[in-house]
């Protein structure tokens, strides 16, 4: 039998075509577990069946960075300015999460702690985070709220206080407790 002018094998096209199909498929499992490891990284929480989840609901890793920087920078500026301490406890927090090395990290943290963030941003993180905290389960919950709110505790504790006392002062304790209550 012959097509287009020669002879075809329909076991050869059938094989191609199947081989092609399981080389999609491979690459799909790839990139998916890439795009895992690299979730794991920023909101560290080691379960697959979570990470898997925020994939599916369309979280890339970019976006779960974007989502844990913005309570941070929020905390840093509460009081007015970006104290030193505050700066570098960010860039440490950020370090942790494997985001230090990245170029929308580096570039969202020099702009942010350079210049303070419109406050609609903050309006637009708690919008998003109250419509997605529903699809979570009550420990997946538990075990975001504290990695969020431990890395915001330590921003906000960075600039110290008098000899270490009353290190978070009145208005980052107001964004802390505001966020606590959205990550209830």
């Amino acid at each position: 039998m012959a097509l287009g002018g020669g002879p075809v094998d329909l076991e050869e096209v059938f094989f191609a075509e199947k081989h092609a199909r399981q080389l999609d498929e491979l690459r799909k499992q790839a990139e998916h577990k890439d795009r895992r490891e690299a979730l794991r990284k920023v909101v560290r929480i080691q379960d697959d069946q979570f990470l898997d989840r925020l994939i599916a609901m369309g979280i890339r890793p970019e976006r779960a960075m974007v989502l844990r920087l913005i309570p941070l920078i929020f905390v840093a500026w509460a009081d007015g300015s970006v104290d030193e301490r505050e700066r570098n406890a960010i860039l440490d927090a950020a370090g942790k999460q494997g985001l230090a090395a990245e170029d929308l990290a580096q570039e969202l943290l020099g702009d942010w702690l350079e210049r303070r963030p419109d406050p609609k941003l903050l309006d637009t993180w708690k919008a998003y985070i109250r419509e997605i905290w529903k699809q979570f389960t009550p420990d997946e919950q538990l075990q975001m709220r504290a990695n969020l709110l431990a890395s915001t505790r330590e921003v906000a504790e960075a600039a110290g206080g008098f000899l270490g006392i009353a290190s978070i002062s009145s208005a980052e304790r107001e964004v802390l407790d505001d966020l606590e209550g959205i990550l209830s």
